[in-house]
């Protein structure tokens, strides 16, 4: 397993764990999962994907809310796969939440309804913004206070669970905490300076936008995605699609991409600091040699050194 911030290396480390350990990826990323969020997800192109086999791609069209127990299910499913051919799953990716959901198990909670959730979503539009959080707070108001207000799909989650189970949410999970990992892993961390990791953030987002983001997006509105889409609220393509609204100027659009994906490094930093037994590599992106060190490491790791 292959952890980190945005633009560390991640992938590029997992292909050459795959390359040489006889591996497939298995992508741990909740916005590369949508059909169509190409430009600004870092996806893997075709002739990556003809080098290494990919898992976890492309599994949603991008008008779908794609849920923490679908991945997790979807994941399942691919890592028995790659185990059942005698190859090594090498999971990368920097949703945190995604990874411990699969690494911990999810809570034993209903599969989504789209009837209910259809009524939700037009109870929310009639009434306006804050009309589902306010009806979450009166039958979970410990959930509502981890939800901001403005988190639809988050919010319909936790009310759908209540309508289903008659239970609240927060209830569910008490009863089911974490455990211990239910896969055994070896977990590589990349780390690197700051300033140089952000430096290479602001270089891949204007690569996203001279590649044809905003294109991407404005083919994804035209052709019927909604706005409030879960997709839309991948890093870029909701900056791009504010401009492509008149809202913001495109040098706007690329600069506040900057600094939420900045932003967003940090966040990742903090929470896979917390990951129990991940060893940790200072990743310099000017050593031609800077890859030796991790796979060496669990080369020898899992036997194969």
């Amino acid at each position: 397993m292959v952890l980190g911030p945005t633009a560390v290396g991640k992938s590029e480390l997992a292909i050459r764990f795959c390359e040489r350990l006889a591996g497939e990826i298995v992508s741990v990323d909740s916005m590369q999962v949508y059909r169509g969020l190409d430009r600004g997800t870092s996806k893997p192109d075709a002739a990556t994907r003809s080098r290494v086999p990919h898992h976890g791609i492309d599994l949603a069209d991008p008008g779908q809310d794609f849920s923490l127990g679908e991945f997790v299910r979807s994941t399942e499913e691919a890592i028995a796969g790659i185990r059942s051919r005698g190859r090594l799953p090498v999971l990368v990716g920097g949703t945190g939440l995604y990874l411990r959901g699969l690494l911990k198990g999810i809570i034993d909670a209903p599969r989504r309804d789209p009837v209910v959730r259809a009524r939700l979503i037009a109870h929310d539009r009639r009434r306006g913004p804050g009309a589902l959080h306010r009806v979450l707070a009166r039958i979970d108001p410990e959930t509502a206070s981890r939800i901001l207000p403005g988190d639809r799909q988050r919010i319909v989650r936790a009310i759908e669970v209540y309508r289903e189970r008659r239970e609240p949410l927060s209830s569910l999970i008490r009863r089911a905490p974490f455990a211990e990992d239910r896969y055994a892993t070896v977990k590589i961390g990349l780390n690197m300076d700051r300033a140089a990791l952000y430096r290479r953030i602001d270089e891949r987002v204007v690569g996203f936008f001279a590649a044809g983001l905003v294109d991407e997006v404005r083919g994804l509105l035209e052709a019927g995605v909604p706005p409030a889409a879960n997709a839309f609220k991948a890093l870029g393509y909701r900056e791009a699609a504010r401009h492509l609204a008149g809202e913001i100027r495109l040098e706007e659009a690329v600069a506040l991409t900057q600094r939420n994906t900045r932003r967003y490094a940090k966040r990742q930093w903090t929470w896979f600091r917390r990951e129990p037994g991940v060893t940790w590599f200072d990743i310099d992106p000017r050593a031609a040699d800077r890859w030796e060190a991790p796979l060496e490491f669990a080369a020898r790791a899992i036997g194969r050194g």
